[in-house]
């Protein structure tokens, strides 16, 4: 039974975005699609275990949630409204996709980056609809505290309900507006699975697939969006990694101690690929600057950190985060040393941050601050809920301690 279970939390995981867009849809009410999905999945646990995983597990998934949006609003029909919602639901035959985004997550996207609601609510709210992501692990994207984005999400979908926004098929013209928010979530989607938040793998690989392929749809929808295609870049290059981040044992490997024979090379050659286009365009922006970062990255052995601190400088005049200035501070430590880059650091407001101190850890052990290197690999390990992260960063702080 417990295989089973692991089963359908994996089929969850990978299908929830899926079967709340379609019931989107469908019954155009967010918090109806989420309920009668979540009742479905509920339904599995209980009878798969018994009845064996159907053969289309998407599907049963999708039609037992419909019924449920069908019982739903029989017994709430006590409008004209509620009894065309039941015929609609009951009416088995798709309806016309209508204009220029015809895949239903995708098209969930856009409808959610709706200009009526602030930015960050945008991205939040289609985090948890699109990828199934808990409100803790959306939390730790955002570096906010749980009960913040859980009240950010609640306000999103009250605005939705009290502007009466619809759920439609965006325009030709809305895209262009939208855009910013869609590559967000697209953007946040690919992160939690390229370096999941909590949970005992490194990786949430139906995740990264889907943020991909929502990105190359994106470039399809949009061709003439330079940062569309910066984004896939950034995606593709971070995804031709994958492999060679996990040793065979299962513990995290760092981009230095990778084996760079087990990069996807075909990966690797598209990244460039897009990078060059987005290089002739002229119209750089935050994802292409990033993905020109990671495109240096398979130079080398070693890159050329010069290069890498440029873009660093570039992409602090777009987005000078915390974030940013962090990973900006490991390139100055290649070109200066430790102690410079350390500087920088401990200017951050990232005590929240794992990375912040695993950062810091690390220069402070090329310093030879073994105490302080030992202190701040722990705090790091303390702040991640990931076990493969977890694991390593204890496994740096018993190598850095004295006479380990």
């Amino acid at each position: 039974m417990g295989e089973v279970l692991n089963e359908i939390d994996a089929i969850f995981r990978a299908e929830y975005g899926r079967a709340v867009s379609v019931l989107v849809r469908v019954c155009g009410d967010i918090d109806t699609a989420e309920e009668c999905v979540q009742d479905a999945f509920a339904s599995a646990v209980r009878r798969w275990p018994t009845d064996g995983i159907p053969p289309s597990p998407a599907g049963w998934l999708i039609t037992t949630a419909r019924n449920r949006a069908i019982d739903r609003a029989r017994r709430e029909s006590t409008r004209d409204a509620r009894h065309v919602q039941a015929l609609q639901l009951m009416d088995p035959t798709p309806p016309e996709e209508v204009g220029p985004v015809q895949d239903d997550r995708l098209r969930l996207v856009f409808t959610c980056c709706h200009p009526a609601l602030a930015p960050a609510a945008q991205v939040a709210l289609t985090l948890r609809l699109l990828g199934g992501l808990t409100t803790a692990e959306i939390a730790r994207a955002f570096l906010v505290p749980e009960a913040t984005m859980a009240a950010r999400i609640t306000r999103a979908k009250k605005k939705i309900t009290a502007a009466r926004i619809p759920y439609r098929v965006p325009r030709d013209a809305d895209l262009p507006d939208r855009l910013r928010g869609v590559l967000a979530v697209v953007y946040l989607v690919f992160n939690e699975g390229y370096a999941a938040s909590e949970g005992a793998s490194l990786v949430r690989a139906e995740l990264c697939a889907e943020a991909i392929r929502l990105g190359r749809l994106l470039v399809e929808l949009m061709p003439d969006e330079p940062e569309a295609r910066g984004l896939l870049a950034l995606m593709v290059l971070a995804e031709s990694r994958r492999e060679a981040r996990v040793a065979a044992d299962g513990s995290l490997l760092p981009l230095t101690a990778q084996d760079r024979t087990r990069w996807d090379a075909t990966l690797v050659d598209e990244g460039r690929a897009l990078v060059r286009q987005c290089l002739r365009r002229g119209q750089p922006g935050p994802y292409q600057v990033q993905a020109a970062i990671s495109a240096a990255h398979t130079d080398g052995p070693p890159p050329d950190w010069s290069q890498i601190r440029q873009l660093y400088d570039l992409l602090m005049t777009m987005t000078p985060t915390p974030v940013v200035a962090l990973n900006r501070a490991v390139a100055i430590a290649e070109l200066e040393g430790p102690s410079a880059a350390l500087a920088l650091v401990d200017e951050l407001p990232l005590e929240n941050y794992y990375l912040f101190h695993a950062v810091r850890a690390d220069l402070l052990h090329r310093l030879d601050r073994t105490s302080d290197s030992v202190a701040a690999y722990e705090a790091a390990a303390e702040l991640t809920a990931n076990e493969a992260e977890k694991a390593f960063l204890y496994q740096r702080a018993r190598v850095a301690r004295p006479n380990a």
